[in-house]
């Protein structure tokens, strides 16, 4: 089990509906927080670990304190103060504070406790006032006015996933142009493409990283139309969606506040009783990040088998080397980079499944197991945007091949012949392969004593742009048949 913080400096006493409980006089959060420091000692990760939920939460209170002194129910000096006390919480000031663990039961009412108590508190000191002086500025009666964990902690988390979708479509983006710029650099490099593993047809380096980017780039579209599901929030439904408690025009209000506060396309959901329950968005991002480490975990099994070797693999990638590969063999070099990227699409395939049976084990008007679903989705948002970065960085910028030894394997390499077939015909192509695998020949060689074939026809036909497909800068499709000029 995790301890809870070290009471230091003396304690204050604080009540709530269970009675008195021991707060550390120096904590901005109270006794529901400390109640829950108490019960859940699970993940050691405390919530403030997850910047952007914290900036989310304070930017839901912000707004939250707006509507309320629109509508005349926080008075200028309790407004001020609180407003001033979100807004730190927004710039990340007050993270240490958010203290209770990520994993915990009651759908989250744990986190907005311990963001109630937060600025409440903060507000006070900001008033001059000591620390639980709750007569003065309550984290219940004004900074939780009008609100419930129910629509405050769902809002959040989806603003906290907007963040963290941002933070990764950068990453992507920056990955898709790393193996762009070196699709680019090998663009005419031949080598062997292969399928199921068995020597296939010759492409190039460029086409092969080529694909890498523009496989990554489609995730962004995917990532935008997620984006798009978030940014609808139950944001004054209060408990179940009937905004028990909240004044009429509050959830109209606070949602314009709240994108304000923002600055995102936030928009209240039109129905707040089924959007209080609905989990839909969270399924429809986990999958979506799934789907993103599903290609890159792909992408660096190709990196790795690319780079096998270096002598009895294939060795058509040069990766860069970061360290020592083996506390027993001199000189063997691990593909760590790509193997650390694997190990994180693992963890994040393996959380989807969470994700999946959490939203599904929800009943009636509430999920209560949102807390897991906001962890694993900001966490495995958070490593697979620091591990692009790594991939980027530590990897494919520095990615080189032997591009005279490449050339060599195409030009003896069997799969040569299939360019033939248009002009030979596949039975003729099939013996020429055979008996080049026989040892009677290359390729060009006994194409060539067919005699139906001559030297420049061959040149043309087995150029690595032409093998590749490759079209020439202004050149229209329908001329890359040589034999056609």
């Amino acid at each position: 089990m995790t301890a809870r913080p070290e009471a230091t400096g003396g304690s204050r006493t604080e009540v709530d509906s269970l009675g008195p409980y021991e707060v550390p006089a120096g904590a901005y959060w109270g006794v529901h927080t400390a109640r829950a420091l108490d019960n859940f000692r699970v993940s050691g990760t405390p919530v403030g670990c997850h910047r952007e939920l914290v900036a989310a939460l304070g930017s839901v209170k912000l707004a939250a304190a707006r509507a309320n002194h629109e509508l005349g129910l926080l008075d200028d000096r309790r407004f001020e103060a609180i407003a001033a006390a979100a807004a730190e919480v927004r710039a990340g000031l007050l993270d240490g504070q958010f203290v209770v663990d990520v994993i915990q039961g009651g759908a989250g009412t744990s986190t907005n406790m311990n963001a109630n108590e937060v600025i409440a508190n903060r507000a006070l000191e900001i008033l001059g006032l000591p620390r639980g002086a709750y007569d003065e500025i309550h984290p219940l009666d004004h900074v939780n006015r009008c609100q419930s964990t129910n629509d405050v902690y769902p809002t959040a988390v989806r603003l906290a996933l907007v963040a963290a979708i941002a933070r990764l479509a950068a990453s992507i983006e920056e990955l898709a142009d790393a193996f762009a710029a070196k699709a680019t650099q090998f663009r005419t490099v031949p080598k062997i493409g292969r399928t199921q593993l068995q020597d296939a047809v010759p492409m190039t380096v460029g086409q092969e990283l080529g694909a890498f980017a523009v496989t990554l780039r489609e995730e962004l579209a995917r990532l935008a139309d997620s984006r798009s599901l978030l940014c609808e929030v139950n944001l004054g439904a209060t408990a179940i969606g009937t905004s028990i408690t909240a004044h009429p025009s509050y959830p109209r209000r606070v949602v314009a506040h709240l994108a304000e506060v923002t600055g995102l396309p936030v928009l209240g959901a039109r129905d707040l009783v089924e959007a209080t329950s609905d989990t839909g968005a969270f399924v429809q991002v986990s999958g979506v990040l799934k789907r993103i480490v599903v290609k890159a975990s792909k992408i660096c099994n190709d990196l790795r088998l690319l780079a096998s070797g270096p002598q009895a693999g294939f060795s058509e990638l040069r990766l860069p080397a970061r360290q020592a590969g083996s506390s027993i063999m001199p000189g063997k070099v691990n593909p760590v980079i790509p193997e650390m990227v694997n190990q994180v699409a693992f963890w994040v395939i393996g959380t989807d499944t969470t994700v999946t049976l959490a939203a599904e084990a929800g009943q009636l008007q509430l999920n209560a197991f949102e807390p897991v679903i906001c962890h694993g989705l900001l966490q495995g948002f958070a490593w697979t945007a620091a591990a692009f970065d790594g991939l980027r960085e530590l990897c494919v910028d520095g990615i080189d091949v032997d591009a005279v030894a490449l050339a060599a394997a195409v030009a003896r390499n069997v799969g040569l012949v299939t360019a033939l077939t248009p002009h030979l015909g596949y039975a003729r192509s099939a013996q020429i392969a055979k008996a080049v695998l026989a040892g009677a020949g290359d390729v060009r060689a006994l194409a060539l004593a067919t005699g139906e074939l001559d030297d420049a026809i061959l040149d043309a036909l087995l150029s690595p742009e032409a093998l590749a497909n490759l079209l020439p800068a202004g050149r229209d499709e329908r001329t890359t048949d040589p034999l056609r000029e």
